[in-house]
């Protein structure tokens, strides 16, 4: 699913944010409670196909609160313009990062 995120050295760290969601019990969060083992891929794609990249991270994710991690909420803020107005305060998805891999021609 896609996701908005930022990383912090390897943490890799997705918010559940103020827009609308049809329920506050996300399947995601239940998802990693019940299988921490998860996996961030992130790809680039252009016609150029020199530009093309992916990076992928593995690890162990936990759901955390958003005031528990000031800096990790700064890091979305700063990539993130619309989290300017409105700062993720909810519930984080946070990944710790064992392996990264990825490629690029």
């Amino acid at each position: 699913m896609p996701i908005t995120f930022a990383v912090a050295g390897d943490v890799v760290v997705t918010a559940v944010d103020h827009k609308p969601k049809r329920t506050t019990q996300l399947r995601r969060l239940r998802n990693v409670v019940e299988n921490p083992q998860v996996t961030v891929l992130a790809d680039h794609y252009d016609d150029d196909w020199d530009r093309l990249w992916w990076v992928r991270a593995d690890g162990r994710a936990e759901v955390a609160d958003a005031p528990d991690h000031p800096d990790l909420v700064a890091a979305l803020v700063a990539k993130y313009p619309q989290y300017r107005e409105e700062r993720p305060n909810g519930r984080l998805i946070v990944v710790r990062v064992d392996r990264w891999s990825g490629w690029r021609p």
